[in-house]
């Protein structure tokens, strides 16, 4: 059986969130960034697989967008 995801982060800097992010991607994901929006996609063969992946982008895709935002409104 085949399993795929799709993931998307709409923020104003999610083209920075999505490099950090981009680190983590394993052989079975990949991330794209269009205009304010990180896609990332992931395809798998078992569902356990695909919760724990999802699981694990989803908090650091929330920790790389609150850091982002921090770095811009606090630049110095």
């Amino acid at each position: 059986m085949k399993i795929k995801a799709r993931i998307e982060i709409q923020d104003e800097h999610a083209d920075l969130a999505a490099i950090p992010l981009m680190q983590d991607n394993t052989a079975s994901m990949r991330t794209v960034v269009v205009a304010q929006r990180a896609v990332t996609y992931i395809k798998t063969e078992q569902l356990g697989t695909l919760i724990a992946s999802v699981d694990d982008y989803l908090l650091n895709a929330k920790v790389a967008l609150e850091m982002v935002n921090l770095a811009v409104e606090n630049p110095d």
